[in-house]
């Protein structure tokens, strides 16, 4: 297995997951969440796998100083293009998170990594690396496929036989991670160098929804919804993705 990248698959990517409601409880959720714990000083921001720039560019508008890095050039000039539109700068870095390190300077005030573990053969590799990138006093902004969540909908689905053969993996040209996430697995891994200070489920209901149902609910009242309970101790877990702001040890 190697890393997974989306030069193939950015106009796919970028309809599927922000032009309807998916994308835009997602942003909602991982925006409420930076909200409450970012500074009001402008801030060093580094958004690792930034795709196609929507959490960057909602940071750069807020006044930080925003450096995207992202290996599919495809993404990238969308990024670009993105931030044009809106009249904001940022600084640009095709590369993958291997190459970030030598490609910056210092640390960062944020770091951001979101849905890019589950594409990765090594998940866990990447890790050292954020912490490094972080100040000591910074955070970190990751947000990660859940195979808990994976594994609900195959059982409300009734797809028993890839569950006893543990495939959770997507196709070539799906937009279903090749790795999901156990979450208690990331936290071990994630606890010697950080500690989960706020942990957000994504997706919480909307995706379990009969179509007839997700149809003829109001986006207002689906986005307050996912927000009001997007940290209840039962359905948080259940979220498609999870959000989880960790400080550096």
């Amino acid at each position: 297995m190697s890393d997974r990248h989306f030069d193939e698959l950015a106009a796919r990517f970028a309809e599927k997951i922000y032009g309807g409601a998916k994308g835009a409880i997602r942003l909602a959720v991982l925006q409420a969440d930076l909200a409450e714990v970012l500074a009001r000083r402008p801030l060093r921001v580094l958004d690792i796998g930034a795709g196609l720039g929507h959490m960057s560019l909602w940071l750069a508008q807020q006044g930080h100083d925003v450096t995207l890095a992202e290996p599919a050039a495809p993404m990238l000039d969308g990024a670009r293009e993105r931030f044009a539109e809106a009249g904001q700068r940022a600084t640009f870095i095709q590369a993958p998170w291997q190459d970030v390190e030598a490609r910056v300077d210092g640390r960062f005030d944020l770091v951001i990594c979101h849905a890019v573990l589950e594409w990765l053969a090594e998940p866990q590799a990447i890790l050292p690396v954020l912490h490094r990138l972080s100040a000591a006093d910074g955070w970190l902004s990751l947000a990660f496929y859940n195979r808990d969540a994976l594994i609900y909908r195959n059982l409300l689905k009734g797809h028993f036989k890839k569950l006893r053969a543990q495939s959770f993996a997507g196709e070539r040209q799906s937009l279903t991670p090749q790795q999901p996430l156990d979450p208690r697995e990331l936290a071990t891994q994630l606890a010697p160098l950080w500690q989960v200070e706020h942990s957000s489920g994504v997706r919480v209901f909307h995706d379990y929804m009969p179509p007839e149902f997700q149809a003829r609910t109001e986006p207002a009242a689906l986005l307050e919804m996912e927000l009001a309970y997007r940290r209840h101790p039962t359905f948080a877990g259940l979220g498609r993705y999870l959000h989880w702001l960790c400080r550096p040890r």
